[in-house]
């Protein structure tokens, strides 16, 4: 990805960090709640207006009578995408609806608006998921607002404390999970903002390393990880690696990560203040340390920027760097796969190269796929080119994924590929603009199937929604 000026995040972690502490303390005074909402496609009917569903018109929150008999506007107002909540916390959710804008509270009224990535809008639109009043219903507690919930009055949305009306309160804020009025996508695969997926698969699972998106100039300062065993559910294992506390020599711009496997630990490739890292653990889901307290690649380097790292281990065991944004490089990796030889490092000449190569191999033959354009542009895409040996010479070979605008697929790319173990079924992780209304910091992450001609080139890559 293509950065903006660096910026610190102190007063926003500091937000969160004295934020976390009121939600504990408020946490901790309260009874254990095994409430909860699935992700994906949901509707919500309030308890004590049957019939009537938690919904959106003209961008301001409100309950409406939605039925069979509704018109498609109704039914899709009436349809959120529930995601892991985008200020994070344990049970916490956000409402994601059809336009791509989310469910927030300002000045306590419950509103749609598009996520600007700020520490506040992230916050107002995390909902943390409490017993409701009737069996099996919920109720929302507003994450930065510990005792005020989402509740209705006089059919709009508002965001109260529970002695506003005290007799119909427990009621007005309780709602039904419900089936979806509109069917909801199959993917994004993961919940949420996210881009520049790592897929690979480890201890008999498939694991999603990503940037987490949703944030002014990409400065998200966490890491997360994700694991499937059918690409289709997925566990989410919550933060791996923070940079601020974790990692000395930098504290934003967390981008881009790959995992590798060697001797019964993992290595956990990273960007951060566009410098490459490298943390391990025992476990795929860490925690992870830095054990050099440096970047493995600083920034000034080489020409271009110092980003997007990938970690391709060949079958003899020798594991290969690449990385860059401009310039295209590799490296051999020492075996303690912390080190390398500067001398050695190779530039590799690729048509239209921008950023994000990925290297993997199949039937004999190494594959160097990358992206091309701006991360920010809707034509961003994939290329690919083969060679004999990690190092090329490499043969480009064309374009595997792109835009489909008929299906409001926008700037699909910084992807990673893996094989289905045991067969010679291959799959595609990337990003795209969050449909309908992402861009290139509001992303998220999908996986397709990856198909090779009998000659070996790989198919255009077919984007599913």
């Amino acid at each position: 990805m293509t950065t903006f000026h660096h910026r610190r995040r102190a007063v926003s972690r500091a937000l969160a960090v004295c934020l976390g502490a009121s939600l504990l303390t408020v946490a901790a005074g309260e009874p254990a709640s095994a409430a909860t909402i699935p992700t994906g496609a949901r509707s919500l009917q309030s308890v004590n207006l049957p019939g009537s569903y938690l919904r959106h018109s003209n961008y301001l929150g409100s309950v409406a009578v939605v039925g069979s008999g509704s018109s498609a506007q109704a039914r899709s107002d009436a349809t959120f995408t529930v995601a892991p909540g985008l200020a994070g916390g344990a049970g916490c959710v956000s409402f994601q609806a059809a336009n791509g804008m989310w469910l927030r509270h300002r000045d306590y009224r419950v509103r749609l608006e598009a996520n600007n990535g700020s520490a506040t809008f992230l916050a107002d639109a995390t909902f943390c998921v409490r017993d409701g009043s009737a069996s099996g219903s919920v109720r929302l507690e507003s994450s930065n607002f510990p005792g005020r919930y989402l509740r209705h009055r006089d059919s709009e949305l508002w965001i109260d404390p529970p002695a506003t009306n005290a007799g119909t309160f427990a009621a007005d804020s309780s709602f039904q999970v419900t089936a979806p009025w509109v069917a909801g996508r199959r993917s994004p695969v993961i919940k949420g903002l996210y881009g520049d997926p790592n897929i690979a698969y480890l201890n008999g699972r498939y694991y999603v390393y990503p940037t987490t998106d949703g944030y002014a100039g990409w400065s998200s300062a966490r890491f997360k990880a994700f694991s499937s065993t059918d690409l289709v559910t997925w566990t989410d294992h919550g933060t791996i690696l923070d940079l601020g506390p974790q990692v000395s020599w930098a504290d934003s711009r967390a981008w881009a990560p790959t995992i590798a496997y060697r001797d019964g630990r993992y290595y956990f490739y990273f960007c951060a203040d566009t410098s490459i890292g490298v943390a391990t653990s025992t476990s795929p889901t860490g925690p992870f340390t830095d054990p050099l307290g440096r970047p493995l690649v600083a920034a000034g380097f080489r020409s271009g920027q110092m980003i997007d790292p990938h970690v391709f281990t060949d079958d003899d065991g020798v594991s290969y760097l690449y990385w860059g944004n401009g310039y295209a490089y590799g490296v051999r990796l020492n075996a303690d796969m912390i080190s390398f030889d500067a001398a050695q490092v190779r530039t590799f000449s690729l048509p239209n190269f921008r950023e994000a190569p990925f290297t993997f191999k199949r039937n004999g033959v190494y594959y160097l796929s990358y992206s091309v354009d701006d991360t920010r542009s809707e034509n961003y895409h994939v290329e690919y080119a083969t060679a004999a040996s990690p190092f090329g010479p490499w043969t480009h070979r064309g374009t595997i994924l792109s835009k489909n605008l008929s299906l409001g697929v926008k700037g699909p790319g910084h992807h990673s590929v893996v094989r289905a173990p045991n067969s010679d079924t291959w799959h595609i992780a990337y990003h795209r603009f969050a449909i309908p209304a992402g861009d290139g910091m509001n992303r998220e992450v999908t996986v397709d199937q990856l198909r090779f001609n009998t000659d070996g080139t790989i198919q255009p890559v077919v984007p599913t929604l």
